[in-house]
């Protein structure tokens, strides 16, 4: 649900956004102001430029001088968007007997981005990629994450690899981690994959290419399930929330699509899940603190259980996870259309996760996920987090002291977690001006729209085509959240990503 400042005129402004850009609105340079205005660094420095340049120069995925496997014969693949060029995890899987043998292998990003350097110090400021529709604003150089350390098909590249155990129950276990070094034979997308995996389109192609691959990517999303079983009999949250990027053509913002879950995005997420478990669970036996993905168990749940009872449904009066998460699979199937409006209210109520520091013997605990125990391991091209997981991994393998003291943990968690709020606040700010552009040219039409919310504030609607939202600037009387209504366009604010409508009787 989008909140507007109310303290300045909301229309007539759409002139004036195309008089100061010359008659036609940069987004990309909206997008920049956004991230500069967010506190976050843009810009190289040339320190960190001159270490990119000598990387550049002397790039070879050698593992460093330090002892790795060379596991480069197997058929490694990565499920990405079809977009991702900073591919920072493959995976393979095995059959063994009952069980399925799962390997995931992140990205090295240490090997190349060592701890206190140039580079390091800009990733660490960042902390996070910034995908704003029109512009990526990667954590690290993109000579970097989409190239050096990037697990690029048909390249060699070093990479940090867990390796799981799926038996039927579901219950993962590890089975070791290591270096290697590996080579990504096939780079599948979620929506190509997702689509031959519910029997809507013909084998993709690269499987004809690697062989062997059919049948892993199989055994793949067999393990993905026993993982998601086992997670949902412990009161794993199923939630989807609508998040509409645009779909752009010639620096040109031509739809807004949104990307839903499907069987080969579940794969992945099954799969990270189980090795960002097991990657908490060696360092906890380590003896180490690490930095964890902390949902406490919600303190607004009396308000979670009177919105269930707005919906039906019937929830305890104390936190129950299997209790909720089987409330949220009823109200999928009673009303898909407004479910993902149901499940961004409740996402709000239990509260944001954060990162904090969980020190041995200590429980962290996610109570969305219904695990314990979590960090983030699998994408360090793309979060800071992830990078120093891998550094106290490594360090923990080899022995050795960690590379952070507990203080440092903690203060690199909070910074985190903020950072991580203000690139989300980045990204809705970009959302809500690309839609406002792309409706720009449509005033004085009209659409289909779900209420999406109410306060004291006003009323906001999200339409159904595009899904793009905006507030009802007048005829707002009387709606409820979940109401379907007519609206008209009046007004787009394209610089502040206003989007008003007026109800239509």
């Amino acid at each position: 649900m989008a909140k507007h400042n109310h303290n300045h005129d909301r229309t007539g402004n759409r002139n004036n956004d195309r008089a100061r850009n010359g008659g036609s609105f940069d987004l990309e340079e909206r997008a920049r102001m956004a991230m500069l205005e967010a506190g976050f660094p843009v810009d190289l420095p040339k320190a960190a430029r001159r270490q990119v340049e000598a990387l550049q120069a002397n790039f070879t995925p050698d593992g460093g001088g330090q002892e790795f496997r060379d596991m480069r014969d197997l058929p490694w693949s990565s499920i990405d968007n079809d977009d991702s060029l900073d591919l920072d995890q493959i995976e393979y899987a095995e059959k063994d007997g009952e069980d399925i043998r799962i390997f995931v292998g992140i990205a090295d990003v240490d090997a190349l981005v060592p701890n206190d350097t140039p580079v390091d110090d800009f990733a660490m400021k960042k902390t996070t990629s910034v995908y704003t529709g029109v512009k990526v604003f990667h954590m690290l150089p993109e000579e970097l994450s989409t190239d050096m350390s990037s697990l690029r098909k048909n390249e060699d590249r070093m990479a940090v690899v867990v390796e799981l155990t799926v038996p039927p129950d579901g219950e993962a276990r590890l089975n070791g981690i290591h270096r290697a070094l590996v080579t990504n034979k096939a780079k599948l997308t979620y929506d190509r994959l997702g689509d031959w995996l519910s029997g809507e389109r013909d084998i993709p192609s690269a499987f004809h290419a690697v062989e062997g691959l059919e049948e892993q990517i199989r055994l793949q999303n067999e393990a993905a399930e026993r993982l998601q079983a086992y997670r949902q009999r412990a009161g794993m949250l199923d939630f989807e929330t609508i998040e509409a990027r645009p779909v752009m053509s010639d620096g040109k913002v031509v739809d807004m699509a949104v990307a839903h879950k499907n069987q080969a995005r579940l794969i992945i997420e099954n799969l990270m899940i189980a090795a960002n478990t097991c990657t908490a669970k060696l360092l906890a036996s380590s003896g180490r603190a690490a930095i964890q993905r902390v949902v406490d168990t919600p303190k607004r749940w009396d308000r979670i259980v009177d919105l269930a009872a707005q919906h039906g449904g019937y929830l305890p009066d104390s936190p129950n996870a299997k209790a909720l998460s089987a409330f949220l699979r009823k109200a999928r199937t009673q009303d898909p259309e407004r479910f993902p409006d149901l499940s961004l209210s409740i996402v709000k109520l239990l509260g944001r996760g954060e990162y904090a520091v969980v020190r041995p013997g200590e429980n962290g605990g996610h109570f969305g996920l219904a695990v314990h125990n979590y960090t983030h391991s699998t994408a360090p091209n793309r979060r800071y987090p992830d990078l120093i997981t891998l550094r106290m991994v490594k360090a923990a393998l080899a022995k050795q002291s960690p590379p952070y003291s507990n203080t440092e943990l903690g203060e690199l968690a909070q910074h985190c977690t903020q950072q991580e709020d203000a690139a989300q606040k980045v990204e809705r700010r970009m959302r809500k001006s690309e839609a406002a552009l792309l409706l720009e040219s449509r005033v004085g039409q009209q659409f289909d729209a779900l209420v999406t919310g109410v306060t004291t504030e006003g009323v906001w609607v999200r339409l159904l085509t595009p899904p793009a939202e905006g507030k009802v600037v007048r005829g707002a009387m009387g709606m409820r959240l979940g109401d379907k209504v007519r609206v008209e366009l009046v007004s787009t604010n394209v610089d502040r990503g206003f989007i008003d409508f007026v109800t239509v009787n």
